[in-house]
């Protein structure tokens, strides 16, 4: 009996193939899913980046005081 135990306990050639295979598609779906986590990372930043970036109506009359040209 314990033989017999012991053959069934040992996976079968299909059952390792299967479980490489399962491994593989594991590791391919978190890669995925790591890379869209990034991607919506740097497109969050972005998007608050340009949200932070107000155009301020006197910053240009300031640069043209700052290099001594007269303002518009």
């Amino acid at each position: 009996m314990t033989a017999a135990t012991l053959h069934i306990a040992a996976p079968t050639f299909v059952e390792r193939t299967g479980l490489r295979i399962a491994d593989a598609i594991t590791m391919r779906v978190r890669r995925r899913i790591e890379r869209r986590a990034e991607r919506r990372l740097l497109a969050l930043d972005l998007l608050r980046e340009q949200q932070s970036r107000r155009s301020d109506p006197y910053l240009l009359e300031h640069a043209l005081q700052m290099i001594g040209s007269r303002s518009r």
